[in-house]
């Protein structure tokens, strides 16, 4: 394949381009030092237009200082270390454009949440009996906490009925996988009196059996209820055991090489704990700050300082519209056999949305908001329509996070607005949910495909912890649109395997205006890569997930390696 037949194939944006021109200006004074590390002999996807392939790169402190198929002789010196790879394959480090972390407790500490997802929990008697064990090491009247439930695993929904098995005297409150349905037992409704006669809030539903009681089942705003009643923990993490747990976290994703996050809704203060794990596991991160720390957010990203390496500012995440995997997004027709349900409306209308937009915009920020649903989404551009006509402004990448039921309409607006979107790629996790949207939907979900088709920035991502962060089984998932259980969802949308490492790598960059110094293995940029045990383009589609990540390299450092079987 040509230089330029592979950059039109992975639809590489322009801006891409001339970076790599302008890092490609020092080269003759970058190439003179001597490298510090020479990686040879190996099958390096690159993901530069200019230059797809290689064999050689040279390392000089953080920074790539050659990249082709020979060594020149100026490049080796007395320190110079060579790693010869004998064909094994790199790739530039993955980077994560929406992701959750979240501090990894020990399952002794006070503060571990209950994982109930299905690789730990098969069943509701599995769930009951995880619960009551925590809640036996908890003191009575505090909060036993769950996460990562999926009703698909265990049958149905469970209900305050079924964890009031596991307690009666400590509030239980559980999370979906989603993270946007939760069940809470009879204790914690009672905290936060919540009966029969209490409305729904704003954005959210309780949910009502037959005669009118609650379930324990809550949706969207309805958890808030709930867990702001709830006692406040008498035990507290020490800041060491907090900085412990996210280095765990942060350690999880350098195993799956994963070199750089785009952290979707967190606050400055969580920042400061991330950037103390970094230390030691050294993961790259583009802080989204919540929308009620929009002076906060325009502060930092004006006080940090040039080519910050580690942590960089610039970014709003918001909430417009619900979950597709907990079926609770807002649709323009109703879920497949339920005539009458739509989904949970916004909170916001369509004026309070227009101008919390262009609070952001006129900030200088990026607007990163969550949509799922085709109405959510037609909101939402409506509102970046208004303030784009009102304010233009170049090179804006305002996101759409998700954007799971589009229509062609829905797209079209989105290439002419020059948006980046970061979708879905958890139907191996996940695509029992889509059952619920019927298959005449399915070819306009996660529209991966459609989305390349047009030239728009494609931001890979796992959304983790809804599904897991794992780069290789993500990219699988946007090559086949496979369920864990075998069923294709969309193969309409189906991707090639370049295109999907370009999403996982160069996409993603951009997506958080990072391509200068990340997503590909050029020449002055930073040294981010991926050693891997098989090419993720050659072995066959439903082996991706199966490679192994033999090492991750983060600014030349080895940060991650595996162990020999």
């Amino acid at each position: 394949m040509t230089h330029d037949s592979f950059a039109t194939h992975l639809r590489l944006p322009g801006a891409v381009c001339f970076c790599w021109l302008l890092l490609a200006c020092p080269l003759t004074v970058i190439a003179q030092e001597h490298a510090d590390l020479l990686l040879t002999e190996a099958k390096i996807h690159t993901l530069d237009g200019n230059l797809p392939s290689a064999s050689v790169l040279a390392i000089r402190g953080e920074r790539i200082i050659h990249v082709g198929n020979d060594v020149p002789a100026e490049l080796r010196g007395p320190q110079t270390v060579e790693i010869k790879l004998a064909g094994k394959t790199v790739v530039p480090g993955f980077i994560d454009a929406h992701c959750h972390p979240r501090p990894i407790y020990p399952p002794d500490a006070p503060w571990y949440v209950v994982e109930c997802g299905p690789e730990k929990v098969r069943s509701l008697d599995e769930l009951i009996a995880a619960l009551k064990a925590k809640a036996d090491r908890t003191p009575a009247g505090e909060w036993v906490t769950g996460t990562n439930y999926q009703e698909t695993f265990l049958g149905r929904h469970p209900t305050r009925h079924d964890l009031d098995q596991a307690s009666t005297r400590h509030p239980i409150l559980i999370t979906h996988s989603s993270g946007h349905r939760s069940v809470a037992n009879s204790h914690a409704l009672e905290l936060a009196k919540v009966t029969r006669d209490t409305k729904s809030p704003m954005g959210g539903e309780i949910d009502k059996d037959a005669t009118g009681e609650p379930t324990g089942i809550l949706k969207e705003s309805a958890t808030g209820l709930v867990r702001r009643a709830g006692p406040k923990s008498t035990q507290q993490p020490t800041p060491e055991q907090k900085i412990a747990a996210y280095r765990q976290c942060l350690e999880e994703y350098l195993a799956a090489g994963i070199t750089g996050i785009h952290i979707a809704g967190t606050g400055a203060d969580t920042v400061a704990i991330i950037q103390e794990a970094q230390a030691e596991a050294p993961v790259r991160c583009y802080v989204m700050l919540r929308e009620g720390d929009l002076k906060e957010a325009v502060w930092r990203k004006r006080a940090q300082p040039a080519g910050t390496p580690l942590v960089r500012y610039g970014a709003i995440k918001l909430y417009h519209g619900n979950s597709l995997s907990g079926q609770t997004c807002w649709l323009s027709q109703p879920y497949e056999r339920r005539p009458d349900d739509f989904g949970v409306p916004p909170a916001r209308t369509q004026e309070e949305l227009n101008a919390l937009i262009e609070k952001i915009h006129l900030a200088g920020l990026q607007a990163c908001v969550h949509a799922n649903g085709d109405r959510e989404i037609d909101m939402l551009l409506t509102a970046f329509e208004q303030v784009l006509e009102r304010h233009p402004r170049a090179d804006h990448r305002h996101r759409i996070e998700h954007c799971s039921v589009v229509t062609a309409e829905i797209l079209a607006r989105i290439k002419k607005l020059e948006l980046v979107i970061a979708p879905h790629s958890y139907i191996y996790e996940h695509g029992d949910k889509m059952e619920a949207y019927g298959a005449w939907r399915w070819k306009w979900m996660h529209p991966n495909r459609a989305l390349f088709d047009l030239g728009v920035t494609v931001a890979g991502n796992s959304d983790s912890p809804v599904s897991a962060a794992r780069p290789l089984l993500r990219m699988q998932d946007l090559v086949r649109r496979e369920s864990f259980a075998g069923k294709i969802y969309g193969a309409e949308q189906c991707i090639s395997p370049e295109q999907a490492l370009a999403s996982w790598t160069i996409h993603s960059a951009r997506g958080g205006f990072g391509e200068a110094t990340t997503g590909s293995l050029e020449v002055g940029k930073y040294a981010d890569l991926v050693v891997l045990g098989a090419d993720p383009l050659e072995v066959p589609t439903d082996k991706i997930k199966d490679i192994i990540v033999e090492r991750t390299y983060v600014g030349g450092n080895l940060a991650y390696q595996a162990a020999k079987p």
